[in-house]
């Protein structure tokens, strides 16, 4: 669908993991550019890192995330709440797309949510790659995709992706009650078929270039800009 005049430009923010080095996103985010701009757009692209960078404590960043997962509310920081207050101070009353890497997911998840009740943003979509399974509302299952590493035979290559859960109580049809394993799972779950794991979606170096299929990169971004990106800031 062609984009109208008068709708909003999406902006994007890739959101990092814990133990995340400052250029995680430096060639994922120069990608993604030359990819808008070939297609006439050149939208805001930041990034965020909800659990702090590879310099502050891993201890206290796993603490966070699985407080996030889980749900839980202490006194120490929430990625989600720290997102939040950024996209509100510079993307407020406009839709945004949130890409997320491993804890980075879960803050986004917990952000897009946080704002949507505040009427703080009209609409986002949210791209999970390497993510701990987090329960997504139904009202919100559509708005968010699922990626995780497989190799050449399928095989899951992530184990991050193993942590959490979407389960929980379903009736069926004639009214039993059954434990559902995707029952607050995305809308949408996929694979991307790369070489290695957790940490080398984005990765370019030579090590984790296909010689048909081209880096891990290009293949998160194919993945990304095919499922989600361009459908969610209109570029078609």
């Amino acid at each position: 669908m062609a984009k109208d005049s008068n709708d909003p430009e999406w902006d994007i923010y890739l959101l990092a993991g814990i133990g995340s080095t400052p250029s995680i996103f430096k060639e994922c985010k120069r990608e993604l550019r030359e990819r808008f701009r070939e297609a006439g757009r050149d939208p805001v692209i930041r990034e965020l890192f909800p659990y702090g960078d590879h310099t502050h404590r891993l201890w206290r960043q796993i603490v966070e995330v699985g407080a996030d997962l889980l749900r839980i509310h202490g006194s120490w920081r929430s990625g989600g709440r720290e997102a939040a207050a950024e996209v509100r101070r510079l993307s407020a009353g406009r839709p945004v797309l949130f890409i997320g890497h491993s804890g980075g997911c879960v803050a986004s998840y917990h952000a897009a949510v946080r704002l949507m009740n505040e009427r703080a943003i009209p609409d986002f979509r949210i791209v999970q790659v390497g993510s701990p399974k987090v329960p997504i509302r139904p009202e919100y299952r559509e708005k968010v995709s699922y990626f995780a590493a497989v190799d050449e035979q399928g095989k899951l290559r992530d184990p991050i992706t193993l942590l959490g859960s979407w389960s929980g109580w379903s009736r069926s049809g004639r009214g039993i009650w059954y434990w559902n394993r995707r029952k607050y799972a995305p809308g949408f779950v996929g694979d991307i078929t790369m070489i290695g794991g957790h940490e080398h979606y984005f990765r370019t170096d030579e090590l984790y270039v296909h010689p048909t299929r081209g880096s891990n990169l290009k293949l998160t971004i194919d993945t990304i800009w095919e499922r989600v990106a361009e459908k969610a800031v209109r570029v078609t």
